[in-house]
């Protein structure tokens, strides 16, 4: 059975088409592609800035460029990972945690750090979302003045627009976009703790768990899921009065994780306190994610989650057009706002009512192919 698309996406396909064939060769670049490619290599922020607005976007003609650029830039980095081998990846770390953990006190602190070691680095805060306009609600930009002040650092606060775990559908595409520009550490900071936070796990390289040394059912207070899927665990704000806590948190972490599973057989997660008021434990913080990293290239782990990485990079595309695909056939969004009505009303179940527009969607689809 054919596959009958929507009008709009053929014809952004076949613009598509017309425009470059991915992956050949002097194929005609649209003008602002060219330019923001050109920005890119030469490691301008704004042309950064502007290229992760246009894979952000949701304007159809936008859209179109924006998967040009992004064909380009993957096919740069191809040609740049076969002649100077995995070593020269960047490195990229995703950073969860609950609130009052102290996630932007963190990277500012670890930011400065890596810059002042002559690191690039890129930061990609995502925000919580206003239900009401879309917009930002917590600007982890305006957390972090000293990081954002820095020309080494580029802090790019996205809204999450009701994503799961806060990672937009787009955050694949900035963290390339940022290797492009030449930033070679890539930190994922991304909204609280929880079950939905594991998307952000299939984007980088380690993941990064932070702590506060908080009290009662410390334990209890993050699922056990989270600690299975992380890295590297570390507790935060280990200064002052707050030392002894940090500690007693610290020794339950490892006790903890010796009932779980390792999420790799040549790497056993540790447990670290750290003070980014202090800056004490920093470097030695950063010596253990080096030494994690050579751990990973010698196993061929490194390279084998970026593949993993892209796998994941084309699932989450795939869900989403087939959701587009679905939402556009003709007079299915009457027929959806039906089934919700139905369905909040309690005269059908919710996953019948799924059932029914699924089918007359399939049937919808076996008419016109017939015809």
């Amino acid at each position: 059975m054919a596959l009958i698309l929507p009008r709009q996406m053929t014809r952004a396909l076949l613009r598509t088409r017309g425009m470059c064939q991915a992956g050949v060769g002097g194929c005609h670049l649209d003008p602002v592609v060219q330019r923001l490619l050109k920005g890119l290599r030469a490691g301008q922020r704004s042309s950064l800035a502007e290229a992760i607005t246009l894979v952000e976007t949701s304007h159809p003609k936008k859209k179109l460029q924006a998967k040009q650029l992004l064909t380009r830039v993957l096919q740069d980095a191809n040609d740049h990972y076969a002649t100077k081998g995995p070593q020269t990846l960047s490195f990229r770390i995703g950073l969860s945690g609950p609130p009052g953990a102290g996630k932007s006190t963190y990277i500012e602190s670890f930011g400065k750090f890596l810059t002042a070691k002559g690191h690039r680095v890129a930061v990609l805060a995502v925000d919580p979302s206003s239900v009401t306009t879309g917009g930002s609600l917590l600007g982890d930009k305006t957390r972090m003045p000293e990081l954002t002040r820095d020309d080494n650092a580029y802090i790019r606060p996205s809204p999450s627009r009701g994503h799961l775990g806060g990672v937009t559908r787009s955050t694949n595409e900035a963290i390339v976009l940022c290797e492009a520009a030449g930033y070679n550490i890539i930190i994922v900071e991304t909204i609280g703790v929880g079950q939905s936070e594991f998307s952000v796990v299939d984007m980088v390289d380690l993941f990064t768990l932070l702590i506060p040394p908080g009290g009662g059912d410390e334990l209890q207070g993050l699922k056990r899921g989270i600690m299975e899927m992380s890295d590297l665990i570390v507790v935060n704000k280990s200064d002052g009065d707050l030392i002894p806590a940090s500690r007693r948190m610290q020794y339950e972490y490892i006790s903890a994780l010796k009932f779980i599973r390792p999420k790799s057989k040549n790497w056993r997660t540790p447990v670290k306190r750290i003070s980014s008021l202090t800056l004490e434990g920093i470097p030695e913080l950063w010596e253990l994610m080096l030494e994690y990293r050579k751990t990973m290239e010698e196993s061929g782990e490194f390279v084998g989650r970026r593949k993993t990485q892209r796998r994941a990079w084309l699932w989450t595309h795939l869900k989403e057009s087939l959701v587009s695909v679905f939402m556009d056939t003709p007079g299915m969004r009457g027929r959806i706002r039906e089934a919700e009505v139905r369905a909040m009303e309690g005269v059908v179940a919710p996953g019948d009512a799924a059932d029914q527009l699924l089918r007359l969607h399939i049937e919808q689809l076996q008419k016109t192919s017939e015809s």
